[in-house]
């Protein structure tokens, strides 16, 4: 029998989806057979032709990216026996706890509170825990908030400990009155219940009255008179320091936030981040940091157990830079009516990127190792690049000139541990220093170390560096899982949040970060650069999308076809990619109904919210405007019933034309309007069915016509589409004239 201590901490188990497999590839033979069909066959050489077929031959390349990602799933084990036999409690390593909020509104401070209460119920030693909060509104409602949340944890944190609660979250634990048969049989556990559950109702009553009603700013809260969350000093706090330096105790938590001003550029999320790091490097120094987001709970209390199993094994020591969570919601509507779950895309994607270079970095749910965010490459080189045609080596020329951050750096990049007794109060004057605006400039944050800027997507081009320099990650899904969070609550929310992720990584892709140029340059390998390629490109693919849904209704319009002779290469095409994605979404327990909902989403996220991330970057790369990072709204509970919801956003727009292009084109249809056409064949069933299709996928959009309030199409865009439908039909006419 093996050494216990010579077992591996964490296993990687080799997924076979053999079904998927056949059905993919029988995806794209039937492409390369229509691509082929099309080329060597097909004597249609009209314009409408030509089109599909390039947007078709984009479909089969997207097709071969997608088979690429997936076709390596991988499933992550982690031995939590054999983690707690080689490392006792004591000997385990320090972590700092990162979360992350800016807007006391759309991000409610009980929302935080409930994340920051989660945290610091982790089961692993508090002593070895330090949370900080990053306020970037430099809000006095939060700070409040966390205050009075420091009070309740001194009652919840022995609770949770005590009876081995399994969601640490107060608010989503005492959702479900029935959530533990204990209550009943055990008197004392009772008693304590509805204790927690009064004094939980009490700091929530707490906060909304101090959302209600203005703070006095006096004594700890004198220091936010006269502040601007744009133009503010940083301001660092010591909510609670664990002094006697206790494992049951209560972890530290400290609050910031970073200096502002209008002149410097914030950086958004990247530079938080970045002040974070330098904060917590002089305040605690731990080897690890765990980032959150501030909707974002624990669902499993020995997560970060489990994340010590893959940093600690002694392969992973030496390969795995981070260590990511999937993001899964507590709220998902019936049927997901908007497509944003991606309860199968983490499955199957995210699965496939484990057993390549590893899961992308999502920007929350994630451990890092604190030497990788400073620079470090697996061969302990610190690759920060050339000036004057040497390798930069000058610490101060990339950490910045605070010595206090340049010796815990250094501390970091050898590997020692700060001593854990470190009074953080005596460093909370060079905590301020590392947090202003200025520390950054002639540095290497955000270009070479940290969290790198230049993309709303952050999280994805810090990822993508940290792969570039030779580094793997993993993907850590124990059950339960191990955070869950709060998803977008209705469309427009969602709209928004896809048209940031999709200009954030098309900026990348056009940018010298590009994954192509990492797979020559760098150490990502090949298959993990087609892996990033594959998201990367989310928003470039609406061009082709946009064109291949317009082509039925021209033809329509036009009389001519897009569609080759041979109607079935098409049928079977689309059958087969529906059977394919149907056992996918039924094989992760989705209904039939939910797996509808998601491919029409697909369709209207790709032509809606895709595009104008598209147009975002195009504006930027021609120096016309700069993409806008929009926060989206968070709720601590769902009051939403799945149906869409509008306004005179110009993300609509798009949608609505489509949709009255298919109208008009089918309208056409219907009363045998065939125009005179010089070349080429008529349309026929096929267009007809392809924009029925279309509108199926565009049925809220049909039912927003006739809606009221928020849940009807604005009559501005309604107006607008109808001057783009009428300029397309026009065009149309003129096609045929010419």
């Amino acid at each position: 029998m093996a050494n216990e201590n010579t077992l591996p901490l964490y296993d990687k188990i080799w997924l076979k989806y053999t079904f998927s497999r056949v059905m993919d590839s029988f995806t794209l033979f039937f492409l390369l057979l229509l691509l082929g069909y099309r080329i060597f066959y097909d004597r249609n050489y009209s314009i409408p032709c030509v089109l599909a077929m390039l947007c078709e031959s984009w479909f089969t390349f997207t097709w071969i990216l997608t088979m690429n990602t997936k076709w390596s799933p991988v499933r992550t084990i982690t031995h939590l026996d054999r983690l707690m036999l080689r490392v006792s409690e004591s000997e385990l390593p320090a972590l700092d706890l990162f979360v992350t909020t800016a807007d006391p509104v759309l991000e409610p401070p009980i929302i935080t509170v409930n994340t920051v209460l989660s945290l610091l119920a982790l089961d692993y030693p508090a002593n070895k825990l330090a949370c900080y909060v990053s306020d970037d509104a430099c809000s006095v409602l939060t700070f409040y908030a966390l205050v009075e949340a420091t009070k309740f944890a001194k009652l919840w944190v022995p609770f949770c400990k005590k009876y081995n609660v399994q969601i640490r979250a107060p608010f989503r634990y005492f959702l479900d009155e029935d959530d533990d048969s204990n209550r009943k049989e055990f008197p004392e556990f009772h008693q304590d219940w509805l204790r927690m559950k009064e004094e939980y109702c009490y700091l929530k009553g707490k906060i909304e009255n101090a959302a209600q009603n203005s703070i006095p700013l006096v004594e700890e809260f004198a220091i936010f008179s006269n502040t601007d969350k744009k133009n503010h000093s940083a301001i660092i706090k010591v909510i609670w320091k664990n002094k006697e330096n206790l494992e049951d105790g209560l972890p530290h938590l400290i609050y910031i936030s970073r200096e502002k001003m209008p002149q410097h550029p914030h950086q958004y999320k990247a530079g938080a981040m970045n002040v974070l790091t330098r904060v917590s490097g002089l305040m605690t120094n731990a080897p690890f940091i765990l980032n959150l987001d501030c909707d974002m709970h624990v669902n499993n209390p020995k997560i970060a157990l489990h994340a010590m199993c893959i940093l600690l094994d002694s392969k992973g020591e030496k390969e795995v830079a981070f260590v990511q969570c999937p993001q899964q919601f507590y709220d998902g509507l019936k049927d997901d009516p908007f497509g944003n779950q991606l309860v199968t895309l983490f499955l199957y994607v995210g699965g496939g990127y484990g057993g390549l270079q590893g899961i992308l970095y999502a920007g929350t749910n994630c451990f890092h190792r604190r030497k990788v965010i400073y620079g470090l490459s697996p061969d302990n080189d610190i690759q920060i690049g050339k000036k004057n045609g040497g390798v930069i080596n000058e610490m101060e020329e990339i950490f910045g000139t605070s010595k206090s951050f340049l010796e815990s750096a250094t501390y970091a990049l050898e590997g020692k541990i700060l001593n854990l007794n470190y009074n953080l109060c005596n460093s909370l004057e060079d905590a301020t220093k590392v947090a202003s605006c200025r520390f950054e400039q002639d540095t290497a944050w955000g270009k070479q170390v940290g969290w790198l800027y230049g993309s709303t997507s952050e999280d994805v081009l810090t990822g993508l560096n940290i792969h570039i320099k030779g580094w793997r990650s993993e993907l850590c899904s124990p059950d339960p899982i191990a955070f869950k969070g709060c998803s977008p609550q209705d469309n427009i929310i969602n709209m928004i949040q896809q048209k940031r992720w999709a200009s954030g990584m098309f900026d990348i892709l056009v940018s010298n970060n590009n994954p192509i140029l990492g797979f020559f340059y760098g150490k990502l390998q090949f298959r993990q650069a087609l892996g990033y390629f594959w998201i990367l490109s989310w928003a470039l693919r609406s061009v082709p999308e946009i064109c291949y849904a317009s082509l039925p209704a021209y033809c329509i319009l036009t009389n001519s076809t897009f569609l080759p002779q041979k109607l079935w290469l098409h049928a079977s095409l689309f059958v087969n990619y529906n059977i394919s994605t149907l056992s996918e979404g039924l094989k992760t327990g989705l209904s039939i109904r939910t797996w509808w909902n998601n491919q029409r989403m697909i369709r209207i996220t790709t032509m809606s919210a895709w595009f104008y991330g598209f147009l975002a970057i195009i504006l930027k790369r021609l120096r016309i405007s700069e993409p806008v990072f929009e926060i989206t709204k968070k709720n601590e509970s769902s009051s939403y019933d799945g149906r869409f919801s509008f306004n005179e956003s110009p993300i609509f727009l798009p949608s609505t034309t489509i949709l009255f292009v298919q109208l008009m084109a089918l309208f056409t249809s219907l009363f045998g309007w065939e125009p005179r056409v010089r070349n080429g064949l008529g349309y026929g069933y096929g267009e007809v069915i392809c924009s029925a299709y279309l509108v199926a996928c565009y049925w809220p959009f049909l039912k927003g016509l006739f809606g009221i309030g928020n849940h009807g199409i604005p009559l501005s865009t309604i107006f607008k589409s109808t001057m783009l439908s009428l300029l397309f039909v026009y065009l149309c006419k003129l096609s045929i004239i010419v």
